[in-house]
């Protein structure tokens, strides 16, 4: 993260028979239908959302230097109908100050909308002028027991859940015991997949605790580069049963327990696509549900330079969704509306399946809490994480 099936339509059944009982009644008191009687009428077919509506739920993105709920950025992205929103440093003024803009802002949406910032303790902690400073990862898994780190999280968890923060994109499960400040360094947990996963996954338990969902990160493992994907696109050379027995062990434990979100990296990797980031990579979000995820895979920015560098921000929120992302991630929301209107495009002229995007729009509401059927004639059924105290 930044530092700072085409669509079927859901029939139901289109002609009762005259003996079964109906939840919406029939003809008579009873709820029965006359035998005697004429059919009933087929049941309406779902009809979803407004294509642009369901294009831009699949949108979190953040709001650069708004810090009220009446500033026009924010406004104009709650309006379109964006998923979720990212805050980041120069939006974090004070609990008070930021509160008021997430209360203003889902007030004027008038439904459930994610607002997620990047809360990790240690160097990355956008919120630090609200939870406090805290321990690096490393020092937080050298120094505690899991149950520890867990209750720690669960505090962090509790001031980010007062000012209406709903999503952590935290923790890090990448794998790094080396120089504190690099890439990864010391916002891993640990270099062993066993340590980085207890701890990823009490850190995970203590922000659930609060109210607040966990993003585990960066899949399929970033601790292996040494190359800062802010900047530049780089490959890992391993082979999957390589990273399976190393980076990949703390994601597998953790949807195994029920993970709800992962994000991906921008890094590629030679074992699938080498040309792609793992945010644009139709084999790694393939490798991510073989695995058994089931819930929301987030792509990393958009806005970083191993991407952006290669694909403006609406060739690659098209390309993200057609690999099988279901949450694009854009600091800039003024991007937003060109990443929509590609999205839309890109349903319309037949490259990207409606279907999918309605998967993926289905899931990003399901996890704001939103009506998902009502959007999309989809009702996902998204992981719950539970992780045993102690």
């Amino acid at each position: 993260m930044l530092r700072s099936a085409s669509r079927a339509a859901l029939l139901l059944p289109a002609l009762l028979s005259t003996t079964v009982l109906t939840a919406c009644g029939a003809a008579g008191s009873g709820g029965s239908v006359d035998a005697a009687g004429p059919a009933p009428s087929p049941s309406p077919t779902c009809t979803p959302a407004a294509l642009e509506k369901r294009a831009a739920a699949v949108l979190v993105v953040g709001i650069p230097g708004v810090t009220t709920a009446q500033e026009p950025l924010g406004q104009s992205l709650v309006d379109m109908g964006v998923g979720g929103l990212f805050l980041s440093e120069p939006n974090v003024e004070s609990a008070e100050q930021v509160k008021a803009l997430v209360d203003g802002l889902r007030a004027r949406a008038g439904r459930p909308l994610l607002v997620s910032t990047d809360e990790e303790s240690g160097r990355v902690a956008v919120t630090r002028e609200i939870v406090g400073a805290g321990p690096s990862p490393r020092r937080l898994a050298r120094q505690s027991t899991p149950a520890q780190v867990r209750e720690f999280a669960q505090g962090v968890g509790t001031r980010l859940k007062e000012v209406g923060i709903d999503l952590d994109l935290a923790p890090l499960l990448d794998l790094d015991d080396g120089p504190y400040s690099g890439i990864v360094g010391d916002r891993s947990f640990s270099a062993d997949p066993q340590v980085a996963a207890s701890y990823g996954l009490a850190f995970s338990a203590g922000l659930l605790d609060a109210g607040v969902t966990p993003t585990v990160k960066h899949f399929p493992g970033q601790g292996r580069s040494t190359t800062d994907t802010h900047a530049e696109a780089a490959v890992v050379d391993a082979t999957v049963e390589e990273l399976r027995t190393t980076d990949l062990l703390p994601f597998q434990k953790a949807i195994d327990a029920g993970a709800p979100v992962v994000m991906l990296n921008h890094l590629g990797y030679s074992a699938m696509d080498p040309d792609l980031p793992a945010t644009l990579s139709p084999k790694a979000y393939a490798l991510l549900r073989e695995m058994g995820f089931e819930g929301v895979a987030m792509t990393d920015s958009l806005g970083m330079g191993a991407v952006n560098l290669r694909w403006d921000f609406p060739e690659a929120a098209v390309r993200a969704i057609e690999a099988g992302a279901d949450a694009v991630l854009a600091t800039d929301g003024n991007q937003a509306q060109r990443m929509r209107d590609a999205l839309v495009a890109a349903v319309t002229s037949g490259r990207l399946p409606e279907a999918r995007l309605d998967q993926a729009a289905a899931r990003v509401t399901a996890l704001a809490g939103g009506d998902a059927q009502a959007l999309t004639c989809q009702s996902p059924n998204l992981p719950t994480l539970s992780v045993p105290a102690g």
